[in-house]
């Protein structure tokens, strides 16, 4: 069911990609399209958590850093990174409850 998955190199998971409303697939595609989910979903709070240990390396540098311009980067770079960790947990949160019509919805408004 990998076609129904496209990797997103921002967030580094794969997210739903679906090319028909929910209700037309099959009960058998739909539940083979939630467990391959749940296996990614799966993967969420670690990568969540490599992010956070950036984010404190970051901020570390941060509180060291004399060059002003380089200080705006770092906090460039922080901001960008917990960006990414809210984005990580709206995608944790989709579940078999809500369609993946509104979870692709999500995942273009945060392009």
């Amino acid at each position: 069911m990998n076609h129904r998955f496209v990797n997103d190199a921002r967030l580094g998971i794969r997210v739903p990609q679906l090319d028909k409303p929910w209700e037309d697939y099959s009960a058998e595609e739909q539940e083979a399209i939630l467990l391959e989910w749940e296996a990614i979903r799966g993967l969420i709070p670690d990568r969540i958590a490599a992010l956070e240990r950036q984010i404190n390396e970051k901020q570390d540098a941060l509180g060291r850093e004399a060059d002003f311009a380089r200080s705006c980067r770092l906090n460039a770079e922080v901001a960008e990174l917990a960006s990414i960790i809210n984005d990580l947990w709206i995608w944790y949160r989709v579940s078999p409850n809500i369609s993946f019509e509104k979870a692709t919805a999500v995942k273009s408004k945060t392009r």
